[in-house]
């Protein structure tokens, strides 16, 4: 049975909340996930999982890709944004590079700035043609 592309969406709103969360607090992910009362939906701990292997290398892509911003200075929502996409398509075959770099643009005009679904857009395709050269 496939999975609903809304549920898709709502799981990584919920991931990239708990990654801000983790931010927030200086926690690691799952330190965060654990003091849960409800643990999240599967699709969210696969994506969270996705980070905890693959956020060094996600990082460094898409700090290789903000010519002229340092990652540090980049807004936190942006770059956690960027970092939960890019982990998603380092660590997935599926789904399409589409379908992740809208997503994130969709989190990004939702959770940020009026410039950010154009800035994580930018960054993102640059960083999805290193992390899935095929695609």
């Amino acid at each position: 049975m496939a999975v609903d592309e809304r549920d898709r969406h709502s799981s990584r709103e919920r991931a990239l909340g708990l990654l801000y969360e983790a931010h927030a607090k200086h926690l690691s992910i799952d330190e965060v996930v654990d003091a849960l009362p409800l643990a999240p939906d599967p699709f969210c701990l696969d994506l969270l999982g996705a980070v905890t292997r693959n956020r060094a290398a996600a990082e460094a892509l898409v700090a290789d890709a903000a010519v002229g911003w340092s990652f540090d200075r980049m807004a936190v929502i942006d770059r956690l944004i960027c970092t939960l996409a890019a982990c998603e398509l380092l660590d997935r075959a599926e789904p399409p590079v589409a379908v992740v770099l809208d997503e994130a643009i969709e989190l990004a005009k939702t959770y940020s700035t009026d410039d950010s679904g154009r800035f994580v857009n930018g960054l993102l395709v640059t960083v999805a043609k290193k992390a899935r050269p095929a695609a």
